[in-house]
């Protein structure tokens, strides 16, 4: 299965409680943190949902 990086570049101040869960979900808590996940439907879905507040390339 292929893997992405996901990097949060934007802050989760006044966004909705579920798109700071979603972060948290991530594992992204300060921006500028990246982290290595599984490109399987459900984080694809959770990074669709949170995608203006993070980057996302193939590793």
């Amino acid at each position: 299965m292929a893997k992405i990086k996901v990097t949060k570049v934007k802050s989760a101040i006044n966004r909705t409680k579920r798109q700071k869960l979603t972060l948290e979900a991530l594992g992204l808590n300060k921006i500028g943190q990246t982290k290595e996940h599984e490109a399987t439907s459900s984080i694809l879905g959770m990074v669709r949902k949170v995608e203006h507040l993070v980057s996302v390339e193939e590793a």
